[in-house]
């Protein structure tokens, strides 16, 4: 079991940066695939990153180059970068749970969000 709780959202310029936090409790931190989604007012939930349990990472085409996600298993805690912050990154970001060793590719611990708000 992990439970995940985000931080680090606010409001940023755009071109500015943010850097989110996600919290994770749980022995075997380790083990999970950690993604994060965002989900922007009337739109659906979308994957933005993720980072697997060996490191290897992945990104959504359009963040690539200006997002990075990376973990550190000593804290329980994965990160996401994010520079040259646009208006359409604008969305509530989540973090998410996923225990790799079961292949299944669902993410069944969710955090609660944090507000990324991105002016023009």
């Amino acid at each position: 079991q992990v439970q995940v709780v985000e931080s680090g959202g606010g409001l940023v310029q755009a071109g500015g940066s943010l850097r989110l936090s996600c919290a994770a409790s749980g022995r075997t931190f380790s083990s999970y695939d950690m993604g994060w989604f965002r989900q922007a007012p009337g739109k659906e939930r979308e994957f933005v990153a993720t980072i697997r349990s060996s490191g290897r990472t992945s990104y959504k085409e359009s963040v690539k180059g200006r997002f990075t996600v990376s973990r550190d298993n000593a804290k329980n805690t994965v990160y996401l970068q994010m520079n040259s912050l646009k208006p359409e990154d604008t969305a509530v970001y989540y973090c998410a749970a996923h225990l790799s060793s079961t292949g299944s590719g669902v993410y069944e611990y969710w955090g609660q969000g944090t507000q990324v708000t991105v002016s023009s």
